[in-house]
């Protein structure tokens, strides 16, 4: 039997952990390790609260693993050196990771996979961080999808992976242990926040699928979509960096509706929310492309009107539309937003704005807990018009009709923005009807230009 080194990535957990579970049963001895990755830390797409999350749930995770008989071994540095000295130094010969899906992570297997190759080691990975991977769900000629609801449909089909229990550590140790150094601070990786963090770790995360699934989501087609009420999941920083898999939420969700058979629709509706994270998985896995550029081609060709002081007034939530104002101070307050605010804001910069989708998709991912490549891009082309499954171009979320329809007795935004009665509120920075004009007649444009 040989030394294993399972390769911590956004799977920071011991429960339900194909790869860990893998190498703890077939292997002597197992090495756990994670390595800070200066590519993925100084990209622009990185964020101070996503990190210091992980860091968070980093230690939990160095806890637990210490508990079990193992020691987790941070390094930091350039990745692929970090990797080969952590096999010269331990002597391992096999390396366990869960598969990643967007472009850079791909990339990054690929050459770690080159170099093992090279070296002797034997490479696993596996399905882990979906339900369904991009290459299950399919269309009957072998082609994916580029529509949601047909997508779906095909998905339900498929069975799921059971979950796994926790692992049992071999109680043989390695032979040699490579060097590792002590967990670092988000100060020492660069990085500042003032942001109140949530719990985090395994049994922080399992604490907050059991108070969702004993309650919203026993209410939660209808509840989702009120921003005032506690009546979502709040479980995206925890799935984001694996401290639950998909497949122990998707678990206790059907057992809940089992528990409790009127709130069968509900589960189903809550299960459509993580089949759309599956779909844009395999979106950037078939089309990655569209982690940089519009999906459909066409569209980059958009002229958008790019003007910072209109994009400042968004960040700052100070454009004299309180929803959307709202939202955007519960995300700078909080690290998070409702979902249903995260498209009132982002149709409100590309179409009443006129500012790129793409500017906003870096603030979101700079500025979330749960800051996550597919979903956010997949969720701004959406809301812009120019991905895939997306939102009709000439469909304009009016925000005045959002907080009525969404926040009617003004609960939400009187939460974030306690001084909308005040001469301290600005005045709307545009009209929306004029910018709505504007707004069409842009995608106009290129639709009568054929691109």
């Amino acid at each position: 039997m040989a030394t294993v080194v399972h390769w911590f990535r956004a799977d920071l957990r011991l429960r339900d952990n194909c790869a860990l579970h893998a190498a703890c049963a077939e292997a002597e001895a197992v090495i756990p390790v994670f390595i800070f990755d200066p590519a993925i830390l100084r990209s622009p797409d990185n964020g101070a609260p996503i990190t210091a999350f992980m860091l968070r749930l980093l230690s939990s995770l160095e806890k637990d693993l210490a508990a079990a008989g193992a020691r987790l071994i941070f390094r930091h540095g350039s990745l692929l050196e970090e990797m080969q000295g952590i096999f010269r130094e331990s002597g391992a010969t096999q390396l366990f990771y869960n598969r990643d899906y967007e472009p850079y992570g791909r990339e990054r297997d690929a050459a770690v996979e080159k170099w093992a190759s090279s070296a002797g080691i034997t490479v696993r990975s596996f399905k882990d961080s979906v339900l369904q991977e991009p290459g299950e769900v399919l269309k009957d000629d072998g082609t994916p999808y580029g529509v949601y609801t047909a997508y779906a449909r095909r998905w339900r089909l498929r069975p799921l992976d059971p979950v796994l229990p926790t692992p049992r550590f071999p109680k043989k140790a390695p032979a040699r242990q490579p060097r590792g150094i002590r967990l670092p601070t988000l100060k020492e990786l660069g990085l500042h926040t003032d942001l109140t963090l949530p719990a985090a770790g395994e049994s922080a995360a399992l604490a907050q699928l059991s108070k969702f699934t004993h309650g919203p989501l026993l209410r939660y087609a209808e509840g989702r979509n009120l921003p005032a009420e506690p009546a979502t999941s709040q479980l995206s920083p925890h799935l984001r960096m694996g401290a639950l898999s998909p497949r122990m939420i998707v678990a206790e969700a059907v057992r809940a509706g089992k528990s409790h058979p009127q709130a069968r629709e509900h589960v189903e509706t809550f299960i459509g929310e993580l089949i759309w994270r599956d779909f844009y998985r395999q979106v950037l896995w078939h089309h990655p492309h569209a982690a940089t550029s519009a999906f459909k081609p066409r569209y980059q060709e958009l002229k958008w009107g790019n003007d910072s002081r209109l994009f400042e007034a968004w960040q700052r939530g100070r454009t004299g539309f309180p929803i959307v104002d709202a939202g955007m101070r519960q995300m700078a307050a909080t690290g998070w937003m409702h979902n249903r605010l995260r498209m009132i804001v982002a149709s409100f910069l590309c179409k009443d704005l006129l500012v790129s989708w793409q500017w906003g998709e870096r603030f979101f991912m700079q500025h979330l807990l749960d800051a996550d490549l597919a979903n956010n891009n997949g969720g701004w082309q959406w809301t812009a018009g120019t991905g895939t499954d997306a939102q009709p171009w000439f469909r304009i979320f009016n925000p005045l009709a959002q907080a009525k329809k969404f926040d009617p007795e003004g609960a939400y935004i009187h939460r974030w923005v306690p001084e909308i009665d005040t001469p301290d509120y600005p005045r709307p920075i545009v009209s929306h009807a004029e910018q709505r004009a504007k707004a069409l007649a842009l995608f106009r444009g290129v639709q009568a230009n054929g691109r």
